[in-house]
């Protein structure tokens, strides 16, 4: 610990120092003030859910998220702080209500920048790091960032987090789980854009350290760590992505851990004002996954954990709207993985309109105890409307033919058919801005 205090200060004053070299005189330094919002408010109505109980009865809700938030900016120094409020209409229960961010940000002319505080973390396609913006309670981290960002494609940031129960700062270190579930976690994140060519990569490397036992055991604190790349090809009407993050170390319970995710998609966009896409994931999965008939699943002794965790991405984005996967979990951590195989097609009629059509296939990563690998085929249509400044209406559908398989591992009475229906408004208003 002592010398990562001593890395953090000595980045510091090397970005004092920078900052230092570039001080204007304070009759030319600019000032700027803005307070802004965003309130997000969605009906939904369901029949089939997301828990592992006999959900197959019709449930229909309203809930809301409101953000406020206020930026400053003197020269080269910034700040923001955003209050979160989340809630279910009618509920006994207050909601929640939280500091969204709270940072501060000092960035050099030469490219260099340093930030602290609460802030989101949002990196290539928000697989592994992303802001979660279709939940209710948007995600941000504290954590203290570094970085550069070059005038010829080059950027380098790095990322250090710690955290703490408060119960503890007079003795022990043990944590429990926050606002991030880690109690450690150090990121390296390196992104190059071709100059003149439409390609762009990215490398990460990161170190996740998690607290194991119940705090009377002592700072038993196990490390993970992931690292992979994300490639884009953005050419004028066409674009390729395509990503593999491999995961290693321990997991919480102790067990070593060996997983990966690998993922291909490409987009065509037509004149005509047409869009196509097709894309296939892959997350590996647990081995000998068993499917007993009653009680609990995947019960299996395993030596190796190889169920991919997908940390803290933005997952609504990715493995079908109705959120079975990598939101909610099956036992203990064990998964059998998926397979995601999907295409989908936009079409926008007008420019503020845009209508969508995605087709899912859903399949385990790994061969099941007496069931078949296939888990469904999911259904999924939205319409989008911006029908005036900073404020957009959208509402969409989807079904899910689920098999027998997703019956079992979801332990449901009857997840064979599941309907979701919602409609959601989005206003993003600036209340005031100014400059000098």
């Amino acid at each position: 610990m002592k010398k990562v205090i001593l890395i953090v200060l000595g980045a510091l004053l090397l970005m004092a120092t920078a900052l230092a070299q570039e001080t204007e005189p304070k009759d030319t330094i600019k000032s700027a003030f803005s307070l802004d919002a965003d309130f997000m408010t969605r009906g939904e109505l369901r029949s089939g859910g997301l828990t592992l109980v006999d959900d197959s009865s019709v449930a229909s809700f309203i809930i809301e998220r409101t953000i406020i938030g206020a930026k400053y900016q003197y020269g080269p120094m910034s700040a923001r702080v955003a209050a979160q409020h989340s809630g279910t209409w009618g509920s006994n229960e207050a909601g929640s209500l939280s500091i969204f961010e709270a940072w501060a940000q000092f960035q050099s002319k030469k490219g260099f920048f340093a930030k602290i505080g609460r802030q989101p973390l949002v990196y290539d396609d928000q697989r592994i790091f992303g802001s979660d913006s279709w939940s209710m309670t948007a995600m941000s981290h504290d954590v203290l960032k570094f970085g550069w960002e070059g005038k010829k494609g080059h950027k380098i940031h790095l990322l250090g987090a710690y955290n703490q129960d408060i119960r503890n700062i007079n003795g022990g270190t043990y944590f429990s789980g926050g606002i991030q579930p880690y109690k450690s976690m150090a990121a390296l994140w390196y992104h190059y854009d071709v100059p003149a060519f439409p390609l762009g990569a990215s490398f990460v490397v990161m170190d996740v350290g998690m607290q194991s036992g119940s705090g009377e055991e002592g700072d038993v604190v196990l490390h993970q760590q992931l690292t992979g790349t994300y490639i884009s090809y953005t050419p004028k009407r066409w674009s390729a992505e395509a990503a593999f993050y491999y995961q290693m170390g321990k997991e919480e319970q102790g067990l070593p851990l060996s997983a990966w995710m690998a993922s291909v998609k490409a987009t065509l966009k037509m004149p005509e004002k047409w869009e196509f896409r097709a894309g296939y994931d892959f997350l590996s999965g647990d081995k000998y996954f068993a499917t007993p008939s009653s009680g609990t699943i995947g019960l299996v002794r395993h030596d190796v954990v190889r169920g991919f965790h997908s940390l803290y991405g933005s997952h609504h984005k990715f493995y079908g709207a109705m959120d079975f996967f990598y939101v909610t979990t099956y036992v203990r951590g064990f998964t059998p993985g998926l397979q995601n195989l999907y295409v989908g097609a936009d079409y926008s009629p007008l420019k503020s309109l845009k209508l969508d059509l995605s087709y899912h296939y859903l399949a385990t990563a790994t061969k099941l105890e007496a069931a078949d690998m296939s888990l469904g085929h999911e259904l999924e249509m939205s319409v989008s409307w911006n029908f005036m400044k900073n404020a957009s209406l959208s509402g969409g559908y989807t079904f899910m033919k689920g098999t027998e398989t997703m019956e079992i591992l979801k332990r449901t009475g009857d997840n064979h058919r599941l309907h979701w229906g919602w409609i959601m408004l989005k206003v993003n208003p600036t209340f005031f801005s100014s400059s000098k």
